[in-house]
């Protein structure tokens, strides 16, 4: 038996809509990069970009698990001296920005490299609950359905 290699050709990309409301952000960080690299797919190929098109609502909804929200830092340096720099995730959701928590989160999952790249231009992260994309007649997938911890309830945070 020969190893399958899709082709271009081969390749079919679906539209999917996600609800990112009451979603814990990492489990939702992971089923997305998985879509969008495609591993979902028994046709999966490492080097084609043969994922799925993702669109996600309500992207400023999303939940973090235990004191992540507050306690958390992300850094980075501006280039200059002492140009250290670091923000919560807190912040950046109560910001002009929410939705870049989320493209954050998938983008650190997703491999680095020009495949990864072409793969992240898949997504389409919304803040709030409308989108463009209506006429691509997306498919919804209830990820808070798939596993009883990917939505986080609201009695707890």
């Amino acid at each position: 038996m020969k190893t399958y290699s899709a082709k271009p050709s081969d390749i079919t990309k679906k539209w999917v809509l996600i609800d990112a409301d009451g979603l814990v952000l990492g489990r939702l960080a992971s089923i997305v990069a998985n879509r969008l690299r495609g591993k979902h797919k028994p046709t999966f190929t490492p080097h084609m970009d043969c994922g799925d098109n993702v669109i996600i609502i309500n992207a400023e909804k999303v939940k973090l698990t235990g004191r992540k929200l507050t306690d958390q830092l992300f850094y980075w340096h501006t280039g200059y001296p002492g140009g250290i720099k670091e923000r919560s995730p807190q912040k950046t959701l109560e910001g002009k920005h929410p939705e870049r928590v989320l493209e954050k989160a998938i983008e650190r999952m997703v491999p680095r490299g020009p495949l990864g790249r072409q793969q992240m231009t898949n997504l389409r992260v919304y803040p709030g609950p409308n989108h463009p994309h209506e006429g691509q007649q997306p498919e919804v997938l209830d990820v808070g359905a798939m596993n009883a911890k990917n939505k986080r309830s609201s009695s707890r945070g």
